[in-house]
């Protein structure tokens, strides 16, 4: 273990932490052929670590004091924190400081609200230190062989570290996966907005899912094979890729399809419920997000479900259509559709927030750092890509050129299916969160102005006429009186 001594050659990054994704990402560190120092609060963990890491360990130094650990690493010192988001990550911050100089840039790594990335950033203001909000995705796997990463601090402290990040992330042809995206929590709050995404997205997969399985009555095995085919087309994405393997997977227990054991209870850790919190906060509509999070919290609620269920029952679902393929691909289009919606409304709520914080976050940029390692990469983010590059500022995805033609292609497959489903009782709330989102969008007199009216009628909350008339309330309650005059 390293004792100090300074004749060893110093690390390139510091690491403390050294869970599941923490040893993952201090390995490809190493692999990539950069000098890491390692700390876990439990030696044992660290000398673990070392000693599997088999011939990696030239490139790592393992420390068993914060001192150590701290002297271990190159001036102006990056050291990743990767441990439990929230107070954790405070009380290491607070332990580094007083062996940290000017410069040194600590690095929390983990899905931390975005809001309390820009505290500590204001917290280090005049210390003299800096920080980095990283958002890193695409799990174990990624980290360990690429993840995609999203990057908020000072330009600075982000040319520090670029070499060595640029040199782990995922590449999608040769284009490494990460990026800076400004100031503070901006990449916080990106990895925030991905999370949302990828609810949404594994929410309309499972609905999807379902359809196939209680309204067709396909085996786990015979859903696979429909993934499988959707995977080699439009749908092309890690989840759709992932969504086959679990189908195909047997239980080494039973021999019964792993997929038809596992309890029906989706857990949370917070990101997809901020998602939601930040869009409303920033008055953006975020449905798809919102019902995938509520769709989660149902979930959790299995026996207040089945007792609900022994009360009312499920409705009968409709006969299976007839041409069984020609509605499978109708399934297809559906879920392209509805997935599309997702994307808009995420990079809809980064574009507000990019506003509200002053990040001038480049959209572009993070389709582009989207397209591999990450959860929720997925064949169209090059087409994402493509048309934020050509407008930047769109007001909404679904209406560039490239979007609205898939949106209109997909319309009437999103129609048919979200139809099927709730005449056949089968819960559909994304699929048909994402349909509500694109009707409401697209029709330019929608039915607002009668909630105006009643707001007027009963707090005299005002409203604009459609006829320019400088008369703003209408003739009830005290509005009588202008309409008197």
């Amino acid at each position: 273990m390293q004792n100090g001594d300074t004749s060893v050659e110093q690390a390139e990054i510091g690491l403390i932490g050294l869970g599941v994704m923490g040893s993952n990402l201090a390995l490809n560190i190493a692999e990539k052929g950069n000098k890491i120092a390692v700390f876990n609060r439990t030696p044992e963990a660290t000398k673990k670590f070392y000693a599997d890491a088999g011939e990696l360990q030239g490139q790592i130094i393992p420390c068993e004091t914060i001192e150590d650990f701290v002297a271990a690493i190159r001036p102006p010192r990056p050291i990743i924190i990767m441990i439990k988001a929230g107070d954790p990550v405070d009380q290491q911050m607070e332990i580094l400081k007083p062996y940290l100089e000017n410069g040194d840039i600590m690095i929390d790594a983990g899905n931390a609200n975005f809001r309390d990335t820009i505290r500590r950033f204001d917290t280090l203001k005049d210390s003299g230190l800096t920080f980095i909000g990283m958002g890193v995705s695409g799990g174990e796997e990624g980290a360990r062989h690429g993840p995609s990463i999203m990057v908020g601090g000072t330009e600075e402290s982000w040319k520090r570290v670029e070499k060595v990040l640029t040199s782990i992330s995922a590449k999608y042809d040769n284009d490494p996966c990460v990026a800076w995206l400004g100031n503070d929590g901006a990449g916080h709050f990106v990895k925030t907005i991905h999370n949302g995404i990828e609810y949404a997205d594994m929410q309309m997969i499972a609905e999807i899912y379902g359809i196939l399985r209680d309204g067709l009555k396909l085996s786990a095995g015979e859903i696979a094979d429909v993934f499988g085919k959707w995977n080699k087309g439009r749908l092309n994405s890690y989840l759709i890729e992932i969504t086959e393997k679990v189908l195909r997977a047997a239980d080494p227990v039973t021999g019964k399809p792993m997929v038809d054991l596992i309890l029906d209870k989706a857990g949370q850790k917070g990101t997809g419920k901020w998602s939601v919190i930040e869009a409303q906060n920033m008055g953006v509509a975020a449905t798809a997000i919102e019902a995938a999070v509520a769709a989660r919290i149902l979930s959790s609620q299995k026996d207040e479900r089945e007792a609900a269920e022994k009360i009312f029952g499920v409705p009968k679902a409709l006969a299976a259509p007839a041409d069984k393929q020609a509605f499978i691909d109708d399934l297809e289009n559906a879920l392209l559709a509805a997935k599309i919606g997702a994307y808009a409304q995420g990079f809809a709520v980064m574009a507000a927030a990019s506003k509200e914080f002053n990040w001038d976050l480049p959209m572009p940029t993070i389709a582009r750092i989207w397209r591999a390692g990450c959860i929720i990469r997925s064949q169209f983010l090059d087409e994402i890509t493509s048309a934020f590059t050509k407008d930047p500022h769109v007001a909404n995805l679904i209406v560039t050129p490239a979007f609205s033609k898939m949106v209109q292609d997909t319309d009437a497959p999103l129609r048919h299916v979200v139809s099927h489903a709730i005449l056949s009782g089968l819960p559909v709330p994304a699929l048909a969160s994402a349909l509500g989102y694109f009707d409401a969008y697209r029709r330019g007199r929608g039915t607002a102005n009668l909630i105006q009216a009643q707001r007027d009628f009963f707090g005299a909350h005002g409203f604009e006429r459609t006829d320019g008339v400088d008369k703003p309330h209408g003739p009830w309650g005290s509005g009588l009186d202008i309409f008197s005059k």
